[in-house]
């Protein structure tokens, strides 16, 4: 496994983040993409579609939804939009919900509707990509996104944190148990993700942000001294960790369109200090924050290593990292750091 090449993909709601890992290239040399999300190109697509007065047919698997805005207008529009059931979910998990919308879910493409292909991973694509940079296809491909799941006796926010709660309880708060080869039942887009890619492993996008930072020998050294927080600034969802001895004992996750600088701070501050109440981070629109037993040797976790497309919300109130020489492709070192490839 050593010697396998694996293509690690860091899929988020802007860009898809790419790493070639070739075991015998140094990584500063190994082949990077960092390209518009899947779900950018869907959201082109049915804009195109939409200044063509076409309908939409969508059908594929489930996938990140960063098109939903898409959807919005090309209904507003007065044009219609009929969705496969396999393709449904990435609008939402209920197909009840996906109808209220004006959105038919149907087996077969209406008759005069465009179809549109949805999917986090298409292996056509990468193997088109890779082959026009004269590189040959991997033997592994590995791929983390974020996945609410799917929790019908909750909204997507809270069913989110049923899986931080479940990660600190049972699983030591190891981010490395968040790389999945058997899928989760509730990780609906997962699992597609998984299936696209052949079956390789996945992850939570936040998770393989903590393994990335950890995967720098000297912050995986100073968690083992005291306690330090990682804070990665997505451009859609902002995810912070209090890490000591490469364990997780506190998770705080926020959407960052709702957040500038001195909120985030506020909330940085508090969550250092465990003091920060979930249900506070829930009103305010995120996710929330929890935390298992701080260990009084971690002290006051102040140390703040900072990442992500969007980290200048916090220049100058913590340390810039770039896990492999590179920010943009630090999930994709933190999933190769966490298989210990």
């Amino acid at each position: 496994m050593t010697k396998s090449t694996v293509l690690c993909l860091d899929i988020g709601s802007g860009t898809q983040d790419v790493l070639l890992h070739i075991p015998d290239i140094e990584p500063e040399n190994r082949p990077k993409f960092v390209l518009p999300s899947p779900a950018k190109m869907v959201a082109k697509r049915i804009a195109a579609l939409t200044a063509a007065g076409k309908n939409v047919y969508l059908y594929g698997s489930n996938m990140g939804g960063g098109f939903f805005g898409a959807v919005k207008k090309h209904l507003e529009a007065g044009l219609l939009i009929c969705a496969h059931p396999d393709a449904a979910p990435a609008i939402h998990d209920n197909p009840e919900r996906v109808r209220q919308m004006g959105v038919a879910v149907e087996a077969a493409c209406p008759q005069g509707y465009v179809p549109v292909h949805q999917t986090d991973y298409d292996p056509s694509f990468w193997q088109s990509m890779l082959s026009t940079a004269v590189l040959e296809y991997p033997d592994m491909v590995m791929a983390a996104v974020q996945d609410h799941g799917y929790f019908p006796d909750s909204s997507n926010r809270e069913g989110r944190f049923v899986l931080w709660r479940r990660f600190l309880a049972e699983h030591d708060g190891n981010p490395a148990s968040l790389i999945f080869n058997d899928v989760p039942q509730e990780l609906t887009r997962l699992a597609a993700l998984q299936k696209a890619i052949g079956g390789g492993p996945v992850c939570d996008s936040g998770a393989a942000a903590v393994l990335g930072a950890l995967s720098m020998p000297e912050i995986a050294q100073r968690s083992h001294r005291h306690g330090v927080t990682v804070v990665n600034v997505g451009n859609s969802h902002t995810v912070a960790f209090l890490v000591y001895r490469e364990r997780v004992y506190g998770v705080y996750e926020h959407h960052t369109g709702m957040l500038d600088t001195d909120a985030l701070l506020h909330d940085l501050m508090e969550f250092r200090r465990t003091w920060l109440p979930d249900e506070q981070v829930r009103a305010s629109g995120g996710h929330g924050c929890m935390f298992n037993d701080v260990p009084e040797e971690a002290e006051s976790f102040r140390p703040t290593f900072i990442l992500g497309p969007r980290r200048a919300m916090l220049e100058g109130h913590g340390q810039f990292i770039a896990p492999g020489a590179d920010m943009m492709l630090a999930g994709c070192f933190g999933m190769l750091y966490g298989l210990g490839l």
